[in-house]
């Protein structure tokens, strides 16, 4: 029977030892993603300059747990908020559509839950201009699938698209 015996720091050349980069940056280096958190970078920009001004390869969710170490907090970046209309403020509303979510965000709410069933990354509802409702899926490949409710239904154009804006917002503050 014969044994193999594997000494990583062996060479051809004998007085020379393979050099691996580090895989953990260094207290400088970590000083400097603080500053990139900071930032307000997020965390694929991060893990790429890191790679790149640091020669450290790390997966996203190493670099995730970096941040998580150093006890930092990632910076959502801030949609800005558009100017009212001359003539367009709260005191002009309709009292009967103020403080109602359909009416207030163009007709269509999406929700996410909190616990996603079997098979899917993400999933909720959505309640349409019209009232109609249904229950929303995306699945690992990015594909998304509608179910419930009325299966005639077909919502209008112009709330399948404020559908995916909200879906995308909602999304990427869950870090999708």
């Amino acid at each position: 029977m014969t044994e193999d015996s594997f000494d990583l720091n062996h060479s051809d050349n004998q007085g020379e030892s393979l050099k691996s980069s580090p895989s953990e940056p260094s207290a400088d280096q970590k000083r400097e993603i603080s500053n990139w958190v900071a930032e307000g970078i997020g965390l694929s920009d991060i893990q790429k300059k890191i790679n790149t001004d640091f020669g450290i390869v790390m997966t996203y969710m190493d670099v995730r747990f970096l941040v998580d170490d150093l006890n930092l907090t990632l910076q959502d970046a801030e949609e800005p908020i558009a100017p009212k209309a001359d003539g367009a403020d709260d005191a002009n509303q309709d009292p009967s559509t103020a403080g109602d979510p359909l009416t207030a965000t163009g007709g269509v709410t999406v929700e996410l839950d909190t616990v996603n069933p079997p098979g899917a990354m993400a999933s909720g509802s959505v309640v349409f201009s019209d009232g109609q409702s249904k229950k929303w899926t995306l699945d690992q490949y990015g594909r998304l699938g509608l179910s419930g409710g009325d299966t005639d239904y077909k919502p209008s154009d112009e709330d399948v698209a404020e559908f995916q804006k909200q879906l995308d917002t909602a999304l990427r503050g869950r870090g999708f």
